[in-house]
């Protein structure tokens, strides 16, 4: 995350990088033993409060996470949500331009905050004993954030900035926010995070206070505190400096337009001069983790790893070792989302390979999985894998923070958050074949070939 061009776009909002995203660890969530020293409750206004403890250093992060993200942004505003963000750093009734961040470096720490289709979220790790100042600051620019036309025009420059450098000028960004516009043809998941810069030239002041005033209210907000603090006392902080906010009564139902089934297999190829390294990528519609309901979703992040998880996975084997088609393969899942979200595939092919051949490699890979099915040595290798996942990342409250809110953000629970390891474990063979017969259709997948600008267009 940068805290100078860019205050940190999330890894969804990027689709960027030919690995971005792609090779991150299928097992992301809070080990079951952690649940000890977690503790939720809720403001009298509707701010829900999580707590995760950690007594090793004197360190503490508060986290606000808003429901609100690019997702949520109205027609022809694409980006508002992030260039949201950008000015929540300037000036409130209480505060100048700056003096948040200026006060969290003066005390040693760090802050900063990012955007993703779902969510917004702020965050400041400083000593101990500065949480209170931390929550005074934050809590005063959730309602008195102060915007002049100057600030829209300089910040409106920084994110155009921003988006001519990470997106622009990198054709695996421009790529990927054309794949995501091939899958995506209803839902606002087919915008980019960032927004179009058509859209982006446009953003007002009004748009703006628009967003803040309807999204930035306790009632659509959560605070996750970890480190080194006693639950009592954050309780007691919660409710002197958010709990005096009032909810806002007229905060919209979430109900987004959703996508509707797919029924025909997409393609498209980008073509750019400045391609390094071409490649083949595959996205299907899958289902999201949903409150109460995570097992399907368990099973696709056990699929994901068993296709596409390091040097030992299938793809991995069939792939670059025995075919020698490609020299990297990988296969992710994230469920964390609120609407829909989406199994990718990518292929990289070795030299002399092309994407046709790729591509016809990696089709021939899923349809010999799907005929072997399962594995039952590698699953229980994963299964330990995961297990031991789990004991490291105690190590990481940090983490831990971020994976709580981000899953409260989408609609889920503490109990779902607590719950997601033990069902990790519980998914069986069968129920990994059952969500690969129903995801990885031809008929819900978009197929893209990234290529250098010279080469030959071969599609099937």
């Amino acid at each position: 995350m940068l805290q100078t061009i860019a205050r940190g776009l999330a890894p969804l909002a990027l689709a960027a990088g030919l690995f971005s995203g792609l090779a991150a660890p299928a097992f992301s969530e809070a080990p079951a033993s952690v649940t000890d020293r977690v503790t939720d409750f809720m403001l009298d206004n509707g701010m829900q409060v999580v707590v995760v403890e950690d007594h090793r250093a004197p360190v503490v992060q508060q986290m606000v996470w808003y429901r609100a993200g690019s997702a949520d942004e109205p027609k022809g505003e694409s980006g508002v949500a992030h260039f949201l963000e950008h000015l929540m750093f300037k000036a409130t009734t209480n505060m100048a331009s700056g003096e948040l961040s200026a006060t969290v470096a003066a005390n040693g720490g760090e802050d900063n905050a990012f955007t993703s289709y779902d969510y917004t979220a702020y965050y400041q790790r400083v000593a101990a004993d500065r949480l209170e100042l931390m929550m005074k600051m934050e809590a005063d620019r959730m309602v008195n954030l102060i915007l002049s036309e100057d600030d829209i025009r300089t910040e409106r420059d920084v994110i155009l900035e921003e988006r001519n450098m990470r997106t622009d000028n990198n054709p695996r960004a421009l790529f990927g926010e054309q794949m995501n516009a091939a899958q995506y043809l209803n839902s606002r998941y087919g915008l980019p995070v960032i927004g179009w810069r058509h859209e982006m030239e446009e953003l007002s002041r009004a748009d703006a206070l628009d967003f803040y005033h309807t999204y930035y209210a306790p009632n659509d907000a959560i605070l996750v505190v970890s480190g080194d603090v006693d639950p009592a006392e954050v309780r007691r902080l919660a409710e002197t400096y958010y709990g005096v906010i009032p909810a806002n009564p007229n905060l919209p139902e979430r109900i987004r337009a959703q996508e509707p089934p797919q029924t025909a297999a997409r393609r498209l190829t980008y073509k750019d001069a400045r391609v390094a390294q071409p490649y083949v990528s595959r996205s299907y519609l899958a289902p999201e983790r949903d409150p109460g309901d995570q097992k399907k979703a368990a099973a696709l992040t056990l699929l994901a790893e068993m296709l596409g998880g390091g040097n030992t996975s299938y793809l991995a084997e069939k792939l670059q070792f025995d075919t020698q088609a490609a020299v990297w393969s990988n296969a992710y899942y994230s469920g964390t989302s609120v609407d829909k979200t989406t199994f990718d595939l990518v292929v990289v092919p070795a030299d002399g390979v092309s994407l046709e051949e790729a591509e016809a490699a990696l089709d021939m890979a899923l349809a010999d999985f799907m005929e072997r099915g399962v594995d039952m040595e590698q699953l229980e290798r994963i299964k330990m894998q995961l297990r031991a996942s789990q004991i490291y990342q105690q190590d990481n409250v940090d983490g831990i923070a971020n994976r709580y809110g981000s899953a409260l953000a989408v609609g889920l629970s503490v109990k779902d958050i607590q719950d997601w390891p033990e069902i990790l474990q519980s998914v069986t063979a069968d129920e990994i074949m059952e969500a690969a017969r129903d995801v990885l259709r031809p008929e819900s997948s978009v197929t893209g070939w990234l290529m250098r600008q010279d080469e030959e267009e071969v599609m099937q």
